[in-house]
């Protein structure tokens, strides 16, 4: 039973990620359509933040070599942006802050580790330069929507930083 218990859990380490990235990003594209609700969000923060412990805590040893090591720090920061982001559904008084901090940060510390996976790994690095670009282009997207006034283009931003993203841990998923 332990055994089996062990392959489940390093194969949600594994491929979890190529489905969660995705499905997070169409939540906060709904979410900023109103189509999903305020709490909704807060508690996806709330599993957010959990998955995250759990890749760290069972996959911190093996994340000590190549592209791994750096996906760990982008993990550990992401734990911070995302609790920023449910301080924010807490405190009223620093909300829009703290609520930007957790989409910015989540759209722009991700390319970080996607141009190092690029850097750490060669034979990948068109993949993970495009992906980590398209993370980048996205925020900017996302900006411009406010000097526009435009919201789709603000789901346009969302959009493309969520392709980048995919594509990345999609690689991730298929290599590893």
């Amino acid at each position: 039973m332990a055994v089996k218990a062990a392959v489940v859990l390093r194969t949600l380490r594994e491929s979890g990620p190529g489905l969660l990235v995705p499905a997070a990003w169409l939540v906060v594209a709904a979410a900023h359509r109103g189509v999903v609700s305020t709490r909704s969000i807060f508690i996806a923060h709330l599993v957010m933040v959990a998955f995250i412990m759990f890749f760290l805590v069972t996959g911190w040893d093996e994340m000590n070599d190549r592209a791994l090591q750096g996906w760990r720090v982008v993990m550990v920061v992401g734990v911070g942006i995302t609790l920023s982001g449910i301080a924010g559904f807490l405190i009223d008084s620093v909300a829009t802050p703290l609520l930007a901090i957790s989409l910015i940060g989540w759209m722009v510390i991700p390319a970080i580790g996607l141009f190092y996976t690029g850097a750490v790994l060669p034979e990948a690095a068109i993949i993970y330069v495009a992906s980590g670009t398209l993370s980048i282009v996205g925020p900017i997207i996302y900006f411009l929507s406010f000097l526009v006034g435009v919201d789709l283009i603000a789901i346009a931003g969302i959009g493309v930083t969520a392709v980048g993203q995919t594509l990345g841990i999609g690689d991730a998923v298929l290599r590893y």
